[in-house]
């Protein structure tokens, strides 16, 4: 698995049981289909794409603050991809 998706992964594992979008995207990544991140913006419905546009800018800074450069640099990928 891609080292990225495997950081989505691991962030939407803590939003599942709240938010439906969380849910199917864990289950995209989880599948094991997805070989990278821009395969998995591609897949993405609008209400996914604008829940992770919710979340990836507060774990993008939840990242930062743990001086986690690594993570920073993975989210910060797809949420640039998101954008676009």
């Amino acid at each position: 698995m891609d080292r990225t998706l495997g950081y989505l992964r691991e962030i939407l594992s803590n939003y599942t049981d709240q938010y439906p979008a969380a849910q199917k995207i864990y289950l995209k990544i989880k599948d094991g289909q997805l070989r990278s991140e821009e395969e998995l913006i591609n897949e993405l419905t609008g209400k996914e794409a604008s829940f992770l546009n919710h979340i990836l800018p507060q774990e993008i800074k939840h990242a930062k603050e743990a001086s986690d450069t690594e993570r920073v640099t993975q989210l910060s990928e797809v949420y640039e991809l998101i954008l676009m």
